[in-house]
C-alpha cells in the first residue's frame, strides 16, 4: 500500500517561537515526529497558511480573537499570523523546504480566505489545492498525518482526506493543539470519521504492520 505523510502548517507562527501571532504550546517541538512520518512514507506533502496582513478576518489583539464573521470563506476572526516575508510563514527548522516536498500547498492567500483544512481554498470544499488529485494521480491509499494545530487545521486536513477515500492516520506526537477543550472533541470528531489515531510510535507501527498483514 502506498502511503503518504502530511504536515499540516508546520509553521513559526503557530508556536512559541512567535508569541504575538497563535503560540500553539509546544508547537516548535514537533519536527522529529514529522520526520518520522516521512520515514515510513513514500510521498511527503506539505501545507502552509500564507495570509495577506489586511486580510478581512484579521483583529488586533488575541481577545478579539473568535468572534464569527458574515464572510463566505472566512467564518471566524484571528490576530495577525503567517504573513509571507515574516518569521511567523516560515516552516520550522529542520523540515525540507517547500519545493523539496513531493507536492506542497500555500493557502488563505486571498485577503478574503481562511481555509482550515489544506485540501480545499474555500470553506464549502469546492475549490480543490490539487493535493487530493495528486494523491490519487499517485495511487496513495494512506495518509499520515500531522502538523499544527491539531484542533484546527489538522482536523480539518484529516477530514477532508478521509471523506476523499483515504485511510487516514494521525499520529499524535506530531500534532499540538491550542487548547484541550478544543482538541478532545476534535479527537472525537476524527475518531467518528473513521480516522486512526497513533498515541506513540510504537503504536503507529503496530497499526502500519497489523494494516500491511491484513
Amino acid at each position: 500500500m502506498k502511503i503518504a505523510s502530511f504536515d499540516v502548517d508546520a509553521q513559526k507562527g503557530f508556536t512559541p517561537l512567535c508569541p504575538n501571532e497563535l503560540p500553539v504550546p509546544e508547537g516548535d517541538a514537533i519536527v522529529a515526529a514529522l520526520n518520522q512520518l516521512a520515514a515510513r512514507a513514500q510521498l511527503r506533502i506539505g501545507s502552509k497558511d500564507a495570509h495577506s496582513p489586511q486580510a478581512a478576518w484579521v483583529v488586533d489583539s488575541h481577545a478579539e480573537m473568535l468572534r464569527p464573521l458574515p464572510l463566505a470563506n472566512a467564518d471566524l476572526t484571528w490576530v495577525s499570523h503567517c504573513v509571507p516575508g515574516t518569521p511567523g510563514f516560515e516552516l520550522l527548522d529542520g523540515l525540507p523546504a517547500p519545493l523539496d516536498y513531493d507536492y506542497f500547498v500555500w493557502k488563505g492567500v486571498e485577503p478574503d480566505l481562511h481555509p482550515y483544512g489544506a485540501c480545499y481554498h474555500d470553506l464549502a470544499e469546492k475549490r480543490s489545492t490539487g493535493v487530493i488529485e495528486f494523491l490519487r494521480h499517485n495511487g496513495v491509499e494512506r495518509v499520515l498525518v500531522g502538523g499544527l494545530a491539531l484542533d484546527y487545521c489538522v482536523k480539518t486536513t484529516a477530514l477532508q482526506l478521509r471523506r476523499a477515500g483515504f485511510e487516514v492516520i494521525v499520529y499524535l506526537p506530531a500534532c499540538r493543539a491550542i487548547a484541550e477543550e478544543t482538541a478532545v472533541p476534535a479527537c472525537r470528531a476524527m475518531n467518528d470519521a473513521g480516522i486512526t489515531l497513533a498515541a506513540s510510535q510504537e503504536e503507529l507501527d503496530a497499526i502500519l504492520t497489523l494494516e500491511t498483514q491484513g
